[in-house]
């Protein structure tokens, strides 16, 4: 598993006012971590697929993100992209609950939510600004005391306004969730079971309620009008299968295993528990404890009774390579792409222990490796700085220049980017495409970074006053 540091820049069409901001989850404000595991990622979509079609999208279209967080929350932004925190997918019992919050997500998107609520703040703007003029008017009239009134309550009008437009946004979201379970032949109960397990966010405080239910408010109307139609349908009773319950409790325990701590995971999951699920969690707990010859136990038991499951040598390798054992680590990286091949992350993990051996000889493979992942995840920076490398063990220093230059273009860092693709292209030949590429950098680049230099420099006045 991996974590990947990013700050997320949102475009929110709302005055920077905390009355106005609680719709919104702290998450989309302040830099991220976000979780990256295959094994994880091929669950979520296996769970969220089905529903997208249901919705009419096209599943490729959109992206599903894990943010490194333990609250309850999940959203979307423009895009149609999904954010799932951590803490949500070990909140959910089941995989029926889980699907549902999915679900609910991509009501969100089909119902055109985040453009509508764009409308909705531009609405609530209007009224902190009404309700400011008239404080502003009072102040002037010599109604000091007064105006200061209405003036400080401007923010409430608009967060009125803004909260019950998403009220409307929500009841509408839950009548999706239900259609696109029930279209894929799969119970709405788990929406249901997953508010009822939370009903009592409803009478706490803004402050106290989980991220989720600040942007999502809950309601007893909108539990039962769900509940109505859910009863009425024919797939009610419907229930997870076998191997979906298990996939989901293994991407519980691999979740737990690298993000709760070693006491933590031993107490859920003592020795005494030999089930699959307690044995990756405690792999993964033995080798965050430096335990490399349990954390190998673990895995090794794991792999005796399901040898075709790939994630099990991937995870061996990560943890022989990560306890400095890299070449130790090529074998297992190979078995865990060979048994599923096309994965760009197992091919960045074969890649980066075939590095360790230092062989020039295995620079090409690893080339190779790299290349084909950034096929699939072209602004994968890790990759593109491990291509670096290979370039420059390789003596390719233009070449290294220009994976740098894409690599800090990935991250956001326009102006290193800019740097290094300038710098690439005065070595490279003209006819490369990677030359072209460099170009494309420069002129993107140059573009990013005079927005950012005109937005530094702030908007011109409405009113210049002068003297005369």
């Amino acid at each position: 598993m991996n974590v990947i540091s990013k700050s997320w820049v949102f475009s929110l069409r709302t005055v920077v006012l905390t009355a106005l901001c609680l719709a919104f989850s702290a998450a989309q404000a302040n830099a991220q971590s976000l979780l990256r595991d295959t094994e994880i990622e091929e669950t979520l979509r296996e769970f969220t697929d089905p529903i997208l079609r249901a919705g009419g999208l096209i599943p490729s279209s959109v992206d599903i993100y894990i943010v490194n967080d333990p609250s309850l929350n999940a959203f979307v932004t423009r895009g149609q992209n999904i954010f799932l925190h951590s803490g949500l997918i070990l909140e959910a019992d089941t995989p029926n609950q889980l699907k549902g919050v999915i679900a609910h997500e991509t009501g969100h998107i089909t119902g055109g939510h985040i453009v509508r609520s764009d409308y909705g703040n531009r609405s609530a703007y209007g009224s902190i600004l009404i309700a400011a003029g008239i404080g502003l008017a009072a102040i002037l009239a010599g109604e000091g005391e007064a105006g200061a009134l209405i003036l400080g309550g401007s923010q409430q009008f608009g967060a009125l306004e803004a909260l019950s437009y998403s009220r409307v946004n929500e009841s509408s979201a839950d009548q999706y969730a239900f259609e696109y379970m029930d279209r894929t032949g799969q119970s709405g109960a788990g929406l249901i079971q997953f508010f009822e397990k939370f009903r009592a966010q409803e009478v706490l405080s803004q402050a106290r309620r989980y991220p989720y239910f600040r942007g999502h408010p809950l309601s007893s109307d909108r539990i039962d009008a769900l509940r109505e139609r859910v009863r009425d349908s024919e797939h009610a009773t419907s229930s997870d299968t076998p191997e979906e319950l298990h996939k989901h409790k293994m991407m519980q325990a691999k979740l737990r295993g690298f993000l709760n701590g070693p006491a933590e995971v031993y107490s859920r999951f003592p020795l005494a528990d030999e089930s699959n699920p307690a044995r990756y969690a405690r792999a993964v707990a033995n080798f965050k404890q430096a335990d490399l010859r349990n954390a190998l136990k673990e895995i090794d038991s794991l792999i005796a009774k399901e040898p075709e499951n790939p994630y099990f040598h991937e995870l061996k390798a990560q943890i022989l390579y990560e306890s400095g054992k890299g070449v130790d680590a090529i074998a297992p990286a190979r078995r865990a792409l060979e048994l599923k091949p096309g994965s760009p992350l197992l091919e960045i993990a074969l890649a980066q222990a075939t590095l360790q051996t230092r062989d020039a000889g295995d620079y090409g493979k690893a080339e190779v490796l790299l290349k084909a992942a950034l096929q699939e995840e072209p602004t994968n920076s890790y990759a593109w700085y491990l291509l670096a490398d290979v370039y420059e063990r390789q003596g390719n220093t233009s070449l290294a220049k220009y994976a740098t230059a894409e690599r800090f273009y990935a991250i956001g860092d326009v102006a290193s980017a800019r740097s290094f693709a300038q710098r690439a292209q005065e070595e490279l030949s003209r006819e490369l495409p990677q030359w072209r590429r460099a170009s494309d950098i420069i002129v993107v680049s140059d573009t990013q970074l005079a927005k950012k230099r005109g937005r530094r420099r702030g908007p011109k006045p409405l009113v210049s006053f002068t003297s005369r």
